[in-house]
């Protein structure tokens, strides 16, 4: 499914679930669980993405011994771009999850 597909048609409630799953990863996972929310593709799109980003930037801090912590604050500009119902486009992220067929 195109992006422009995907955007059309979105309800406030998808944005908000969206921009949630990356300041709360864990929304992210409950989302994944609930079979209304799973079947918006906008909404799933959005949850896997920040769980992958997520698993990333915890990688990359752990690596660091902690200096990559900072990069989590990417994270609220991602909620804020879900949130205005923008296509948020993580480099190597988006493409990955795409290919994998995870949303």
């Amino acid at each position: 499914m195109s992006n422009e597909n995907m955007n059309m048609g979105l309800t406030s409630d998808d944005k908000l679930w969206a921009a949630l799953g990356y300041v709360f990863p864990i929304i992210a996972i409950v989302v994944l669980f609930m079979e209304d929310k799973k079947a918006r593709p906008y909404i799933k799109f959005n949850a896997v993405q920040s769980l992958v980003a997520t698993v990333a930037l915890t990688i990359i801090s752990t690596v660091t011994f902690g200096c990559g912590t900072i990069l989590f604050l990417v994270m609220f500009w991602w909620a804020y771009q879900a949130y205005q119902g923008q296509d948020v486009k993580i480099p190597m992220i988006s493409d990955f999850i795409k290919n994998q067929g995870w949303a």
